[in-house]
């Protein structure tokens, strides 16, 4: 019987095929996961402060081992330098703040991307940007990346990671989401071929809820601002907040299909979930999570022709 991860890594090869990631041998080798052995887990990660290193080598890992130690393992080619925060960041914001429903300012494309005409990703609360900054520095002529955050302090670091790495590719932005996507997307003069929404806050508590970034009004934005065949990538560890991204999305049947309905090789479990990772590195929810021993939730909607 071969590798659990080989297997892994020949589904990720079926799906990257369908999408606009990009080429198959991107996704050519397993996720990696230090053989480790893991004897503390926090009880609430959604609720542990989030401070990380620069990158630590295998060897110099004990038996006990913490999330933000994997996440420096995930991230370790990036080499990016551990600038300080100041302050500890919220992990709960609430977009329904007045100052936060004021439209972000529309960038002049051209200044900040290379080539403004390249097809777009966004990732919509991009938080640190390491998962963005991976992508694009992995694509650096052929597409290019926004990352939409709320949390101004972990924009401007991520900004300095992008300085940092020479990258002219990517750009991320302090903007609401709910306020800002459809005015930012509808000025940006390439195609739109990628929207992810990867383990948002989900505002546990039920008069929060309202809060919680997937409402109908995004998902109709980002459906009609997709090109035809664009893709949609939602993800999320807390399966009540996963379910209610896949019914507004599902909803738009018309006019979306999610992506296993149109490739037979792409595997799902038996309740339509992703098998597994397409993007060939885990975000730092997806590293905290599974140390929990979370299961992640994931749906690639594609848009009709």
């Amino acid at each position: 019987m071969g590798s659990p991860y080989a297997a892994m890594a020949r589904a990720r090869e079926a799906l990257c095929s369908t999408l606009f990631i990009s080429s198959p041998t991107f996704f050519s080798n397993p996720i990696r996961k230090p053989k480790i052995s893991v004897t503390h887990m926090p009880h609430r990660l959604h609720h542990q402060p989030r401070r990380y290193c620069a990158a630590i080598p295998a060897s110099g890992l004990s038996g006990r081992v913490r999330s933000p130690e994997l996440v420096a393992l995930e991230y370790a080619d990036l080499n990016l330098p551990d600038y300080e925060l100041g302050v500890r960041i919220r992990q709960h914001v609430n977009p329904l703040k007045s100052s936060l429903l004021i439209p972000t300012q529309v960038p002049d494309w051209n200044e900040v991307f290379k080539d403004s005409t390249l097809p777009l990703m966004v990732d919509i609360g991009s938080g640190s940007g390491r998962f963005l900054l991976w992508l694009a520095k992995r694509n650096p002529t052929s597409k290019n990346y926004l990352g939409l955050e709320i949390r101004q302090k972990l924009v401007k670091r991520a900004e300095k990671w992008v300085d940092e790495l020479a990258l002219s590719n990517i750009h991320f932005m302090f903007a609401n989401a709910m306020v800002s996507f459809k005015q930012l997307v509808s000025t940006y003069p390439g195609p739109l071929v990628l929207v992810s929404i990867l383990c948002p806050d989900p505002h546990f508590k039920k008069r929060y809820r309202k809060r919680r970034v997937v409402q109908k009004p995004l998902v109709d934005s980002i459906v009609d601002s997709l090109v035809p065949r664009g893709q949609v990538f939602i993800q999320s560890d807390v399966h009540e907040v996963a379910l209610e991204m896949r019914n507004h999305f599902d909803a738009k049947s018309d006019m979306l299909v999610h992506v296993d309905d149109i490739h037979p090789n792409i595997h799902c479990d038996a309740d339509g979930w992703l098998s597994s990772n397409p993007m060939g590195i885990r975000t730092e929810r997806e590293v905290h999570a599974e140390l929990e021993g979370a299961k992640i939730y994931r749906r690639i909607y594609q848009k009709r022709s």
